[in-house]
């Protein structure tokens, strides 16, 4: 079964925006475009709930149950528990507060493993808890093909470690790392994981019950809602680090790492990133009264459809000498982020690729540690193309051509 790409960008009122108009999107991995179930939402919030939630008169009491509704389906979508959810205004804090967390129960001389395959949110906060006395170790990806070894992670675990963060794939090399199984090995040595996954949720939700990341971290605004961070955190180690939020909110569980509380709106327009899934489910394979086998079933017809498209596009970087392509060149083992070393920077092929109607990033891309690590200079940065399952096949192949007229 193929995506029924009408009916997609029909759920998309960017693609009817006259502004828009001539543009192909290819910087989705920075932030996708939203859904039309999102934005109405989030408008009907505004108009008509924008009070404190959870009182008893209706106006509060809608607006808590719509943020309720957010979290307990893309829970159910990601096969978790409600309580196991919890927002925060991004990524990149809701793992600061994570690590506060692990410092107050961690050692001295107890380790984390980080790689420096990962953008600075799930790197970053955990190296800083070093001057704490916590022992740091680097999960080490080849400088080459920017591969994470598993084998190496091997040699880096002991009774000591006491957490491995790594992304289900990078922002730049784009290469799937098999969760599963780096678990299994993580959890075997007697440690956490926590994966980064913002990188590759926007491809479609993953079944976390099944990939049995003790944490699992990713940005709404890439997959097709607002600007908010999502963070599951396992009900076994939640209940074993230390809350971070006032202390009348110790339980449940979903307000133990919040701090401050989230923003209302943005959490109840959550509702309608399921609502969008559910409609490509309805669409293409009819009901299902499972939620984690429909968010499955979507996942597949995405991952489907941006792999016939990709490939096209990494055979046209395999074939030029004057790039350096990051990552493998197939695309049945890696995300559609595309980043590619060039002769000049990035950023100026970027704004040249915008004459033509093509939106793509250049930068490094919150990712500088990995760059380095592939022995490219940050301040020269790459040229990052990416896109999801509404870019069209047709789309592509302009991209394509616009890059021959430009290099």
């Amino acid at each position: 079964m193929q995506l029924d790409i009408d009916f997609v960008r029909q759920q998309f009122p960017a693609f009817s925006e006259p502004s828009l108009k001539g543009c192909a999107f290819f910087e989705n991995a920075g932030g996708s475009y939203a859904c039309g179930q999102v934005i109405d939402r989030l408008t009907r919030f505004y108009r008509e709930r924008k009070v404190q939630p959870y009182a008893p008169y209706r106006a509060s009491r809608l607006a808590g149950e719509e943020m309720d509704e957010a979290r307990r389906r893309l829970a159910a979508l990601l096969n978790v528990e409600e309580e196991e959810l919890s927002f925060g205004p991004s990524t990149s804090q809701n793992t600061y507060v994570l690590a506060q967390a692990f410092r107050q129960v961690m050692r001295r001389g107890e380790a984390i493993v980080v790689t420096d395959q990962d953008h600075e949110a799930n790197s970053g906060p955990w190296r800083r808890l070093e001057a704490e006395g916590i022992e740091i170790r680097e999960w080490k990806m080849d400088p080459e093909t920017g591969h994470l070894d598993p084998a190496a992670l091997a040699s880096l675990l002991d009774g000591k470690v006491r957490l491995v963060c790594f992304p289900h794939c990078s922002n730049i090399v784009g290469e799937i790392n098999d969760v599963a199984a780096i678990v299994q090995m993580v959890h075997e040595a007697g440690a956490a994981a926590c994966v980064d996954g913002v990188s590759y949720a926007p491809h479609g939700l993953p079944d976390l019950g099944a990939l049995g990341a003790d944490i699992y971290l990713f940005s709404t605004y890439k997959t097709y809602g607002p600007h908010q961070g999502v963070m599951v955190i396992r009900r076994a180690l939640s209940e074993a680090l230390p809350p971070q939020g006032h202390f009348f909110n110790d339980r449940p569980l979903y307000k133990r790492f919040t701090p401050a509380g989230p923003d209302h709106a943005q959490v109840a327009a959550c509702a309608g990133i399921a609502d969008y899934l559910d409609a490509l489910h309805a669409r293409h394979f009819g009901a299902n009264p499972d939620p984690a086998a429909r968010a499955r079933a979507v996942a597949g017809l995405m991952r489907a459809h941006e792999t016939r498209l990709l490939q096209p596009l990494l055979d046209w970087a395999r074939g030029r000498g004057d790039l350096r392509l990051l990552g493998p060149a197939e695309a049945a083992v890696r995300a559609p982020t595309v980043a590619l070393e060039l002769d000049r920077p990035g950023e100026k092929v970027a704004a040249e690729l915008a004459a033509h109607g093509i939106m793509a990033g250049g930068g490094d891309f919150y990712a500088v540690r990995a760059l380095k690590a592939l022995g490219i200079a940050p301040e020269k940065g790459v040229l990052r193309l990416s896109f999801v399952h509404y870019t069209t096949e047709e789309e592509v192949a302009r991209l394509i051509r616009a890059l021959d007229l430009v290099l």
